[in-house]
């Protein structure tokens, strides 16, 4: 004789309502993607946009600002440009005006909008939590970084994600198109691609 077990009862019942959800998932990979290549001029504009609103927070004194820099960041870092404020503003709006895109790997500008992100949120604990001119210090090396990327043309982010990846300790495969990032080899195999 045969006895049911009420629990695969239980789970056989249970599985059409656990199947639908599931085959309306979101595709995380999608919603946290990053754009490669990117266009170099728009990511320029926006370190510049970050310089602008980095120099008034350290001018102002006003650690909000810290606040909105982290998350600005920080939304760059996990959805690209789709969310963010001043990254949309020079993705749709002022890099157009420039004409053509230059195109570069993406791969190093998320990590130099990681390394943002990091500066930023520990400016942030350091500010709320009252060591104001070790925030103000952090705030100050971010517009030295983000300054040499708007207006010189070097993103110091990229840099290191290419000196990490020569090391070994970043995987090829990440970026196969910025073996070198640093000496700029990733960019030309970006246009050829």
């Amino acid at each position: 004789m045969t006895r049911a077990n009420p629990s695969n009862a239980a789970r056989q019942a249970a599985a059409p309502a656990l199947d639908a959800p599931s085959r309306q998932r979101v595709n995380r990979r999608a919603v946290f993607a990053f754009p490669n290549p990117v266009n170099e001029y728009a990511a320029r504009i926006t370190a510049g946009l970050v310089v602008v609103v980095a120099v008034g927070t350290l001018v102002s004194g006003w650690g909000w600002g810290l606040v909105a820099l982290a998350i600005g960041f920080w939304l760059r870092v996990l959805f690209g440009p789709r969310v963010s404020p001043l990254a949309l503003l020079s993705v749709k709006v002022l890099a157009p005006r420039i004409g053509h895109a230059k195109l570069v790997p993406g791969p190093p500008k998320r990590f130099a909008q990681g390394i943002g992100a990091a500066l930023t949120s520990a400016a942030v604990v350091l500010f709320f939590t009252g060591f104001q001119p070790a925030a103000w210090i952090l705030l100050a090396l971010l517009i030295v970084a983000a300054s040499l990327e708007a207006f010189v043309g070097f993103c110091l982010g990229c840099a290191i994600f290419g000196f990490l990846q020569r090391r070994g300790l970043v995987p090829a495969d990440v970026c196969e198109a910025c073996d070198n990032v640093a000496l700029g080899r990733g960019r030309e195999s970006v246009r050829r691609s």
